[in-house]
């Protein structure tokens, strides 16, 4: 754990750093600010050689380094922290240097005033900033638990009870589905990658486009289709979920090792994904274009269309590197208290970035 000590200090020159506001030109308080940094930057590269320390020593007892690498490691750990101090500390040297020739008021010629990892910024005279520079952070030694965005595109339609999909009211190529989100994956067992448990958010965009110049209709408790008054040149349903996908994913993987951390890669790796989801229904709209009396009409209707308002199935995906080929399928019917029952299904290629 972080010394508390360097959070009080960091606090105290933030709190500092916002009394400038009513002295912006006044170089002794900036010179106090600095010195108070070189402090906090004493306290805070000691406290990252401890935690670097601390996972060479977890090395060590696991049996994946010797003693003299252990040693060896520790010492170019210190070396480097040393020379931080000292390289710091050095550059708010010479700006306080700076400070104390010039006169109040004296910006350096980015028009900014840094305080070793903080800097303070604005033109004279007008309202001085705070902002955070670079993260000097030691790398985490073992990152079970990596991030990805998710997006995934493909056809849509639905099974029907006795009827076969080919027979299906709706579109093939009409139909679609669209899928966005992000996903934490995280490795399953402590020495191996084989297996990872991945798990987030996302938005599940389902649309359905009727053939034969159809459209939805509410009728009552029961959703159907029917004939269109007019000619139709787009009918479509569009269903929007949000859920909790979570799945199983396997497959090889490739593990990289340095001297202060490894991780494993799934880079050009083949990989499998079982699972499925859960969520609820957030807006459901139907669009229709057609032509009246000469002129283009476009009607939107947002309505429940009595679609389920809680949504849950399996999902699959095959993948190798970060494209895969995705399939999913709604156990929940996709409209509530029908006589025949319809199911969500698509299919589609997915990525997943990370």
């Amino acid at each position: 754990m972080r010394n508390t000590t360097k959070y009080i200090a960091l606090i105290a020159i933030i709190i500092s750093t916002h009394m400038l506001n009513a002295q912006t030109g006044n170089n002794s308080n900036r010179i106090k600010i600095l010195t108070e940094q070189k402090e906090a930057i004493k306290i805070e590269e000691r406290d990252f050689l401890k935690t670097e320390v601390e996972f060479i020593i977890q090395r060590l007892e696991k049996g994946e380094i010797t003693q003299e690498k252990a040693d060896e490691l520790k010492l170019d750990a210190a070396k480097k922290r040393a020379l931080n101090i000292e390289n710091r500390t050095s550059i708010i040297d010479h700006k306080i240097a700076l400070l104390e020739r010039n006169d109040d008021g004296y910006l350096d010629n980015d028009g900014e005033f840094s305080v070793a990892g903080l800097s303070i910024g604005g033109k004279k005279g007008s309202y001085v900033g705070l902002k955070i520079k670079g993260n000097n952070e030691p790398i985490k030694y073992d990152r079970r638990t990596l991030s990805e965005m998710v997006i995934a595109v493909g056809l849509n339609n639905a099974i029907i009870d006795g009827e076969k999909l080919d027979n299906s009211p709706y579109e093939f190529g009409g139909s679609r589905f669209f899928e966005l989100g992000w996903a934490w994956k995280t490795r399953v067992f402590n020495e191996s990658n084989f297996m990872r448990l991945k798990y987030g958010v996302s938005l599940h965009i389902n649309g359905l486009k009727p053939t034969d110049n159809r459209y939805f209709v509410e009728n009552g408790n029961q959703t159907t289709l029917e004939l269109f008054s007019s000619d139709l040149k787009k009918s479509k349903l569009s269903i929007t979920n949000l859920v909790i996908p979570i799945h199983f994913e396997f497959g090889p993987s490739k593990k990289i090792e340095k001297d202060n951390y490894f991780r494993y890669s799934t880079s050009k790796q083949f990989k499998i994904g079982l699972g499925g989801y859960a969520g609820f229904n957030i807006g459901t709209r139907q669009k229709l274009k057609y032509t009246l009396d000469g002129d283009s009409v476009k009607d939107k209707f947002k309505k429940d269309y009595n679609t389920s308002d809680l949504v849950y199935g399996l999902s699959s995906y095959i993948a190798f590197n970060t494209t895969a080929l995705y399939i999913k399928y709604d156990l929940s019917p996709i409209f509530k208290n029908q006589t025949i029952e319809q199911n969500n299904i698509s299919l589609g290629v997915r990525f997943d970035m990370e």
